[in-house]
């Protein structure tokens, strides 16, 4: 696409990623992570406008996530525990140039990595953006407590299991197609047009197809499960100090608002826009918005 370009990277510690980026060499970096199921495309749009001189000027990189199109993606379903996922994005700043990611966008899963790097390598980053991402000590605590997160996560076990990259792709990935048009409500889908399906499938048809991306599930200890299998989160593990921006769509039918209770607690430097008719895609079905949010907060001084 026009302004994109592309080109793998493979870090010190063997894993290669597949990138997408826009902007000049040499300019503060803007990183941006997907989640599951999708891909770097999905952040087009934003790398070219925040890539742009008078909307920042950024080198604004996203890279295909460990197991995703084009990235190394190792069998063993260890090799996708939250250590190597941190260590991913932290080695991809440093073999950018760093000395720090000016800011970091992430929604979903690349949410969970962003998280777990803000508070253990707060110096690698200025500002954190979330989109409908859980704190994970918030997130171990709605499954431990909350009947109603603990059923809106039910399908991660689905997707846990040894033949969940199988049955993803039977009958022309019908469960992923339901998953994107709203989780199964009434939620507008318009932004799924025939190009961004086709974006779609040239993902999860690519290299180890979607064995990588459903290892994250089984590999992750949050999910729901009985009382012995919880872990037992440290909270100091998840103290963000980062200056923080979360934006929320209300209408997530898999991370519900009690995510984002309590969450001052862990991160200080907090801003929440809540978006009332969002769903969990809420960077396509409201695309502008979520652009002038990260704006807002990444540029004050050019507004």
């Amino acid at each position: 696409m026009t302004g994109i370009e592309r080109f793998d990277l493979t870090l010190p510690h063997g894993i290669t990623l597949a990138c997408r980026a826009a902007g000049e060499p040499g300019r503060p970096l803007m990183l941006f992570l997907h989640g599951f199921p999708q891909g770097a495309f999905v952040w087009d749009d934003l790398l070219r406008h925040f890539s742009q001189p008078g909307h920042g000027g950024y080198r604004c990189i996203a890279p295909n996530l460990r197991g995703y199109a084009g990235s190394s993606a190792p069998a063993d379903v260890q090799a996708y525990r939250p250590r190597h996922l941190v260590q991913d994005i932290s080695a991809l700043a440093r073999a950018l140039g760093g000395p720090s990611i000016a800011a970091l966008v992430a929604h979903d899963w690349g949410g969970a990595i962003a998280w777990n790097l803000a508070a253990q390598e707060p110096a690698l980053l200025q500002r954190l953006v979330i989109l409908n991402a859980p704190h994970p000590l918030i997130f171990a605590r709605e499954l431990a407590q909350s009947p109603a997160q603990q059923a809106a996560s039910a399908y991660m076990n689905f997707l846990a299991r040894p033949d969940a990259a199988q049955k993803l792709a039977e009958d022309d990935f019908r469960r992923l197609w339901t998953l994107l048009r709203g989780m199964g409500t009434d939620q507008d889908s318009s932004w799924l047009d025939e190009s961004m399906q086709a974006q779609h499938r040239a993902c999860w048809r690519e290299g180890g197809g979607l064995a990588g991306p459903c290892a994250y599930y089984a590999a992750t200890p949050l999910r729901p499960q009985p009382p012995e299998g919880r872990p037992a989160l440290a909270p100091t593990l998840g103290r963000v100090e980062v200056p923080t921006l979360v934006i929320w769509g209300l209408r997530d039918q898999a991370l519900l608002p009690g995510l984002l209770e309590g969450l001052q607690e862990h991160v200080p430097q907090l801003q929440v826009h809540r978006v009332a008719n969002a769903s969990h895609w809420i960077v396509h079905e409201h695309s502008a918005l979520v652009i002038e949010q990260i704006a807002r907060f990444v540029q004050p001084k050019l507004q």
